[in-house]
């Protein structure tokens, strides 16, 4: 069961990520040490729905939630569909499969209030990473960029000229995000502190541990959640809820739902309209505010 050409296929003609494509690895890895140890089976060519099925039931009994066991499927119906379009198989064994029951996990931002006691009101020491993670925390509320996609930041992706940030997005796809002016100010102190960094590695990325490398996921999630820790109650306090905060404050002021889609980087409204629960509030203020029978 060779993955290299599918892998190739979904990086250099689907565009995914290298971290989506070495997720799809794993999973579809994971399936095919399953169906030699269970089924003696090692050929694609071979494998039903009925071993599938065993595959799922394997994972459920191991406590793997529904949506991770899901997403797994999907990795292998991706590659099924793969084969499908090489020749490899005329037929794909998950065709009529019915994705497992999900609950919706319903995100909290964080209050504008939160969001301003933790830029405004806590301490941040006045040295290189005081200042980066101030910095971090700004840009992630301010243009509600992912994680990775901040990770990922070059020098060259500020246009200090135009006040915009260049985004490379899910499936190598760029997008102009606007930059604040009191964002565009923090950048400038922030690159001053880098520029004295004693030893820069990783020259051309934008955001550096103090040894001058390349930051990494798990520090940006660990800066957030430190400093959340400080301004917020909420349970769960990661770069994520920073997006879900921007998408759900600009809508909440008004903001053009396909404009946020824009901001976002999303491929179409249905993912952005996951953040529009969260302005039912705001969205019964006005209808009772506004329409004409509501005094009735």
């Amino acid at each position: 069961m060779p993955l290299k050409k599918f892998t190739d296929y979904l990086l250099l003609e689907k565009k995914y990520s290298a971290l989506t494509v070495k997720a799809y690895q794993t999973d579809l890895e994971s399936f095919v040490a399953f169906v030699k140890s269970e089924f003696d089976e090692d050929t694609i060519q071979h494998v039903n729905y009925s071993q599938i099925r065993s595959w799922i039931v394997s994972l459920v009994e191991k406590k793997v939630s529904n949506r991770s066991i899901n997403r797994k499927v999907s990795a292998l119906n991706t590659y099924f569909k793969f084969l499908q379009k090489v020749g490899d198989i005329k037929l794909n064994p998950l065709t009529k499969h019915k994705a497992l029951k999900t609950s919706k996990k319903i995100q909290i931002p964080f209050s504008e209030t939160e969001i301003n006691t933790a830029i405004d009101d806590l301490h941040y020491e006045d040295n290189f990473e005081g200042i980066r993670d101030k910095l971090i925390i700004e840009l992630f509320y301010s243009t509600g960029i992912r994680r990775i996609e901040l990770v990922e930041l070059k020098l060259a992706s500020i246009d200090f000229q135009n006040n915009t940030l260049k985004v490379l997005g899910k499936r190598n796809k760029e997008r102009l995000v606007p930059l604040l002016n009191s964002v565009v100010q923090s950048l400038h102190h922030y690159l001053k502190t880098r520029s004295e960094l004693k030893t820069v590695v990783d020259t051309e990325n934008l955001f550096l541990t103090k040894n001058g490398v390349k930051v990494y996921e798990t520090l940006v999630y660990r800066i957030i959640n430190d400093y959340f820790s400080k301004a917020s109650s909420k349970v769960k306090k990661s770069p994520h809820i920073l997006r879900h905060s921007f998408a759900t404050h600009l809508l909440n002021q008004g903001a053009d739902l396909n404009a946020v889609k824009e901001l976002l980087g999303h491929s179409s409204l249905a993912a952005t309209q996951v953040y529009t629960h969260n302005s039912i509030a705001e969205l019964k203020k006005v209808h009772i505010n506004a329409h004409p029978r509501s005094k009735k």
